[in-house]
């Protein structure tokens, strides 16, 4: 029976829950204090209707204070008119390029305001593990970057032999999967028991990534199951339901999912929109650091090291919180050329 286990970490400007199954990460969710409390799935409020774009099905609204929300319109709601109001609950926070998106849920009255807010990291720890409290201190901090390691990488072994490639782009999320050196007594039954854990591995890998919509797995072998397949990915993506759709195995050897999109993916956090290291992120990385070698180094004085923007982050959002924590001492310096996924801590 699969068992799931909840951390949670709170540090110098940021809190950090981490899920895991079976010992490996399958739930990562970060909050830091400058985040949109407006943009977060659950959301509820009334909001004013800006625009409605009928030829795409959609009105734009808006909650106070918060940015544009695209509302689809269905056949069975009340009609809608600009300058109207509506009550809506965030369905899917905004992603680097796509505005955040509502659900209907009744007619607005009063005045455009917020009714509820998103859950905290805590409820989503709640909502994911039910029992017990989860773990925190170093245990938790460990977790966390095992698990931003894991939603940082492309390749995952399978248990048995073999991996997975998960590579998200524009359109879709490709699962491609390889035999390796997997063992079996035949080629067709590795074939199948190297999809069949895919399937297993690549929910959890979607899940910790915050990956959704078309999801294309590309499968090895010929002669495919098609219905112990479809089986087992309805049962290995049945935590991300209501919404995830199987299709059916199509004569190429791939197998087309679609799961719904709930928060934005893990990896907008930790990248930049060029695929570099968010040097908001590393800045946290680098407050972690500091914390670490002044727990171990007693009283000592610290020096941190580390590239222009990281240290630029490090002063705007995190320096005094660490001064809180520590004490004034520590020193930050820029190292020119430094990339800025590359840090160093030490006691002088």
């Amino acid at each position: 029976m699969s068992e799931r286990r909840a951390y949670l970490y709170k540090g110098v400007g940021e809190t950090v829950g981490v899920v895991t199954l079976d010992g490996r990460p399958e739930r990562l969710f970060i909050s830091w204090p400058t985040d949109d409390p407006l943009d977060v799935e659950g959301v509820r409020g009334v909001a004013r209707i800006k625009k409605i774009e009928k030829a795409f099905a959609s009105a734009f609204v808006s909650l106070p204070g918060g940015q544009d929300v695209i509302l689809p319109i269905r056949p069975d709601m009340p009609k809608l008119v600009e300058g109207g109001l509506v009550e809506i609950e965030i369905k899917t926070a905004s992603r680097q390029d796509k505005a955040a998106v509502g659900r209907f849920v009744a007619e607005g009255e009063g005045e455009p305001r917020v009714l509820a807010s998103g859950p905290t990291v805590e409820e989503r720890l709640r909502q994911s593990v039910k029992a017990g409290s989860p773990t925190t201190g170093d245990k938790a901090l460990q977790a966390v970057e095992e698990a931003e390691a894991d939603a940082l990488a492309t390749v995952f072994a399978l248990p048995g032999g073999g991996d997975i490639a998960v590579e998200p782009t524009r359109a879709l999320t490709a699962v491609d999967v390889d035999l390796g050196a997997r063992e079996a007594s035949d080629s067709k039954r590795a074939a199948r028991q190297a999809n069949m854990a895919a399937l297993s591995v690549a929910a959890r890998v979607l899940r910790l990534k915050g990956l959704g919509g078309i999801i294309v797995f590309d499968l090895v072998g010929r002669g495919h199951d098609g219905q112990a397949l479809t089986t087992a990915a309805r049962n290995a993506f049945s935590a991300d339901n209501p919404g995830v759709g199987v299709g059916a195995i199509s004569k190429f050897g791939t197998l087309e999912m679609i799961v719904p999109r709930r928060a934005p993916p893990i990896l907008d956090r930790l990248l930049t929109p060029t695929g570099a290291p968010n040097p908001r992120h590393q800045a946290r990385r680098l407050a972690r650091a500091l914390e670490r070698e002044g727990r171990a180094q007693g009283g000592a004085r610290l020096t941190a090291r580390c590239s222009p923007a990281v240290a630029e982050a490090f002063v705007a959002e995190l320096d005094a919180g660490v001064a809180d924590r520590l004490g004034r001492r520590f020193a930050i310096e820029s190292m020119t050329n430094w990339p800025d996924d590359r840090m160093e801590v030490f006691a002088t």
